[in-house]
């Protein structure tokens, strides 16, 4: 079950141009992320503040199909690929006016924020990613 969600393509953005700046895409991004965490229950704030996990992205591999523009409404859509003892694989489609902008393959880590080392899943966290895998033909098992 995919989370999807929606943001808009601010002025601040995008180039003079009003075509959207690619480094913003990153920066809204992160803000999806941190919705998703918090649809399945694991507020950042929570898990940052009294958990003390972090969830750094280790690889981030963007394609680009079109440009974005100023005042469009960016529809996201995240797709739980695969699930490690400490890595999480994602997948992000986003759209805007019914046509794919970028997608993204993406992948975080479950990390301590008091040793800055890996840190298995906790088992309620894992639970909740796992009802949320989608397995498909090209499939690869996260690490």
């Amino acid at each position: 079950m995919a989370f999807k969600t929606t943001r808009p393509l601010r002025f601040g953005d995008c180039d003079p141009s009003g075509i959207a700046y690619f480094p913003s895409y990153l920066n809204i991004l992160v803000g999806v992320l941190e919705d998703f965490f918090g649809s399945l229950g694991f507020p950042w704030k929570a898990l940052v503040n009294d958990r003390r996990i972090g969830v750094p992205t280790v690889r981030l591999d963007l394609t680009f199909v079109r440009p974005g523009f100023q005042g469009d409404e960016l529809d996201f859509v995240v797709a739980v690929r695969g699930i490690g003892r400490s890595s999480l694989d994602l997948e992000h489609q986003v759209s805007a006016n019914g046509q794919v902008l970028w997608t993204a393959r993406h992948r975080v880590v479950s990390t301590s924020l008091d040793t800055h080392q890996s840190l298995a899943w906790p088992d309620d966290i894992r639970a909740a990613l796992t009802s949320h895998l989608e397995m498909t033909d090209a499939h690869h098992p996260a690490t």
